[in-house]
């Protein structure tokens, strides 16, 4: 594991560009393996995830690159071999190869996937819509083999019980070449979504109505690539860019957005008292003399991101008054809140639901990376610190944020990732 080193008392200033968003790169490279010629990807982040899915890759006999950016896979030589568990348990997404597996050698057996532990996040909706589609799903500790083998997989009407990306993107990478036409219904309606329906479509796949709440596919036999797909631009880490320009930002220039996407998060950041600037694809964050507290209620997209509760907490701390976070889809997602305290912060929660007092002063210390986003959390509140903060398990962030240092540094920050040689 590495270390995160933080001068704190830092002001930012300059602009940031963001790069490909992580949750749609991690669901289509395990979609690419469904194609049958070679497939080009541009803006892909340059983060911890994608290298472990090329591990994932390279055991199937699927040759990748990747430079500057672009990622090039063929899977035309694919074979099935058990995937590297070591891999599959270091992130979640990779249960993505459930579902492209499935459509391609219509059957799977992948490891129960690891990533970050922020509460329950059950697989029972992605196994409802495989057994719809004809597989057979048995689970054996921490395996799960799946199977349409002999029958192979039709097209079937799937209603999810709850609203989840994960099987939403499951079921369509499992369906895009079953016989006949598969609907499914309370879909999740995430950008991440669409982008890889547009990936799939350009290859021929028939998929309509992504970023509905109801999306039919229309299974065929052949997905053919024949040009280039650029990753849509990563939110979530827009928003932690914009949050970080509220609070240490003496005038932050955010560039590579779909504002559309974020508009839940800058809704948030008007009503705190930020003065946004959004020009196009770009938002213009100035110095923020004071902030009002604000009550944060995540939900499905359009709604507030779960994965930008903690990005924007260290920025409540500045707020006048009291600020409430109620994240309803992951309750347990507080690992950041014991680590604040170490620094400072006026901050707690109880059932579920995370007050958050204005803090005149935060304090350098040793705090932990749980997971990516309150790593994200403790990093702004580094920044904001007096002295010098030291984040263990710092690889927890780098899963999720584009050339981190580098970026960071451009904005005129004295960071720097060591060994931990403690660990």
């Amino acid at each position: 594991m590495k270390k995160m080193i933080i001068k704190g008392g830092q002001r930012l200033t300059g602009e940031v560009t963001i790069g490909g968003a992580k949750n749609s790169t991690v669901a289509l490279i395990p979609a690419a393996i469904l194609a049958d010629t070679p497939v080009r990807f541009d803006s892909v982040p340059d983060i911890l995830d994608v290298h472990n899915l090329m591990i994932i890759l390279e055991s199937m006999n699927v040759h990748s690159t990747f430079e500057d950016g672009v990622m090039v896979i063929d899977p035309t030589k694919i074979v099935e071999n058990p995937l590297p568990s070591k891999a599959i348990k270091s992130l979640r997404a990779s249960y993505y190869f459930m579902g492209s597996l499935l459509g391609r050698f219509k059957r799977s057996t992948v490891t129960f996937p690891g990533g970050d532990n922020i509460g329950p996040r059950p697989i029972d909706q992605h196994i409802k819509g495989f057994k719809a589609l004809g597989a057979n799903v048995t689970e054996n500790e921490d395996t799960v083999y799946i199977s349409a083998y002999e029958r192979g997989l039709h097209g079937a009407h799937i209603f999810l019980d709850v609203v989840s990306v994960g099987a939403t993107i499951n079921v369509i990478l499992a369906a895009v070449k079953a016989q006949g036409i598969t609907t499914i219904e309370n879909a999740a309606r995430e950008p991440e979504i669409i982008d890889l329906a547009m990936f799939l479509n350009n290859m021929g796949a028939k998929i309509r109505g992504a970023g509905t709440d109801v999306i039919r596919i229309e299974g065929v036999d052949k997905l053919i690539s024949t040009a280039t797909h650029t990753i849509i631009p990563d939110r979530i880490e827009a928003g932690t860019y914009l949050s970080m320009a509220a609070a240490v930002g003496d005038g932050i220039l955010v560039n590579n957005i779909i504002p559309e996407h974020l508009e839940s998060f800058t809704s948030k950041m008007i009503e705190l008292g930020v003065d946004i600037q959004i020009d196009g694809d770009k938002i213009f964050v100035p110095k923020v003399s004071e902030m009002q507290s604000i009550e944060v209620n995540t939900s499905p997209f359009p709604g507030f991101a779960t994965d930008l509760q903690q990005p924007l907490t260290a920025s409540l701390l500045k707020a006048t008054g009291q600020s409430v976070v109620n994240d309803h889809i992951y309750p347990e997602r507080v690992k950041h809140v014991l680590e604040l305290r170490k620094m400072g912060a006026n901050i707690k929660h109880a059932d579920g639901v995370i007050y958050v007092d204005h803090t005149d002063q935060l304090f350098g210390a040793e705090v932990e990376a749980g997971e990516i986003r309150a790593g994200a959390c403790l990093m702004i509140a580094a920044f904001m610190a007096s002295g010098t903060t030291t984040i263990t398990k710092a690889d927890n962030i780098l899963r999720g944020y584009d050339s981190l240092v580098k970026k960071l540094t451009q904005l005129g920050a004295e960071v720097s990732i060591v060994s931990d040689n403690s660990l």
